[in-house]
C-alpha cells in the first residue's frame, strides 16, 4: 500500500471534524481554566488523529463488507476502487488501535481515571459507529453520538490533558476497599458542556448532510438513517437549525460569563453561514451540496477559535 493510498483509506481529509474540537479544547483549556500542558497535548493530538483515522478505516471496511449494491462496493467505496487487501487493512485496524490504547494509557496515568472513563466511551462510540451486528450509522443515531463523541469527548479530552491543577471532574478509586469518590464543579462541568454546544452542532450537521445527499444509496443499502424516517424536508428544517443553533449558545455563554466579549467575532461568520445553507438545500441532493456543509464547519468554527483566541490576548495571559 502506498502512502497515497493510505491517505485515501482514512479519508486524510475529513479530519477537520475532529481537529476542531482539539483546538478548542486547547484554547478553552487556557481562557476558562487558565492552564495548558503542551507535551501531553501533543501526546493526545497524536492519540486522537490515529483513532479518528482507524474509525474511518473500519467504516470503509464495514461499508465494503456490508454493501448490497455491487456497484457501490466497487466503484464508490474506497477499497474496491483501489482494490485493497481486506487483510491490510485489518491488520492496519489492529496495529492502530493497539496504538490508541498505549496513548490512552499513558494520558490516563497523567490524567486521572476520569479520561479513561470519558475516552473509553468514545472509543466504544467510534467503533461500533459502523461496526456489529447493527452499527449505529445504520440507524437514526448517527449525528447524535457522531456530535457528542466528537463535539463534546474530543473537546472534554484536550481539556481534562490541560486543566489538571483544577480539573472539572476527577474520579478517585480505592481498589483495595472496592470504593471510589467521584468529584467535580457543577459549573466548569456547565461550561464545558455549553462551550462544546456549537462544537456538537456543526459536526452533527456534516452527518446530518450526509445523510440527506445519500438517501437513496443509504436504503438500497439497508443503511436506515434518521432522514430515512423523517424524511428530506424535515431533514433540511433541522439541518437549517443546527447551522444556526451555536450562535444562540454564544450569547448565552456570554451573558453567563463564560466567555470573553472577543467571542463575538463569530458572529462575522453568520451571513456566510446563512448563504452556504441556502446553497445546500438548493443543490440538495446533489454531490456538490455536501461541500456546503463543510464550509460552514470550517468558517463558523475557525471563527471561534478565533474569539477564543482573541480572549486570551485581552486577558494578557502568557504559557
Amino acid at each position: 500500500m502506498t502512502y497515497r493510498t493510505f491517505l485515501e483509506l482514512v479519508e486524510i481529509r475529513t479530519k477537520l471534524a475532529s481537529l476542531f474540537p482539539f483546538i478548542m479544547g486547547v484554547l478553552f483549556a487556557m481562557t476558562y481554566f487558565g492552564e495548558v500542558h503542551w507535551l501531553n497535548t501533543f501526546i493526545f493530538f497524536i492519540g486522537m488523529t490515529i483513532f479518528d483515522m482507524v474509525t474511518t478505516m473500519i467504516n470503509n471496511y464495514m461499508d465494503f463488507r456490508k454493501a448490497k449494491s455491487k456497484t457501490y462496493q466497487m466503484e464508490e467505496n474506497i477499497i474496491g476502487q483501489l482494490n485493497i487487501s481486506l487483510k491490510l487493512v485489518r491488520h492496519l485496524i489492529f496495529i492502530m488501535l493497539l496504538m490508541t490504547m498505549g496513548v490512552g494509557i499513558y494520558l490516563t496515568s497523567q490524567n486521572g481515571w476520569v479520561f479513561m472513563l470519558i475516552g473509553g466511551i468514545c472509543c466504544l462510540i467510534g467503533v461500533f459507529y459502523t461496526w456489529g451486528v447493527i452499527p449505529l450509522s445504520r440507524m437514526p443515531l448517527g449525528e447524535i453520538f457522531s456530535g457528542l463523541s466528537m463535539g463534546l469527548g474530543i473537546f472534554s479530552l484536550t481539556i481534562l490533558t490541560n486543566a489538571t491543577h483544577h480539573p472539572p471532574i476527577y474520579l478517585q478509586l480505592d481498589f483495595s476497599r472496592g470504593l471510589f469518590q467521584l468529584e467535580g464543579n457543577i459549573y466548569a462541568l456547565a461550561a464545558i458542556v455549553l462551550a462544546s454546544l456549537p462544537l456538537i452542532s456543526s459536526i452533527s450537521n456534516i452527518m446530518l448532510a450526509n445523510n440527506l445527499r445519500d438517501l437513496t444509496m443509504d436504503i438500497e443499502n439497508h443503511r436506515y438513517t434518521l432522514i430515512y424516517y423523517i424524511g428530506r424536508p424535515t431533514g433540511v428544517s433541522l439541518f437549517k437549525f443546527l447551522a444556526l443553533l451555536g450562535y444562540g449558545t454564544i450569547i448565552i455563554g456570554l451573558l453567563a460569563g463564560v466567555y470573553h466579549w472577543p467571542i463575538l467575532v463569530t458572529f462575522a461568520s453568520l451571513p456566510i453561514i446563512l448563504k452556504n445553507t441556502q446553497a445546500f438545500e438548493q443543490t440538495l441532493p446533489h454531490p456538490k451540496c455536501f461541500q456546503y456543509a463543510i464550509k460552514n464547519l470550517v468558517i463558523f468554527n475557525t471563527l471561534y477559535a478565533l474569539g477564543l483566541a482573541l480572549s486570551l490576548i485581552i486577558k494578557g495571559v502568557n504559557f
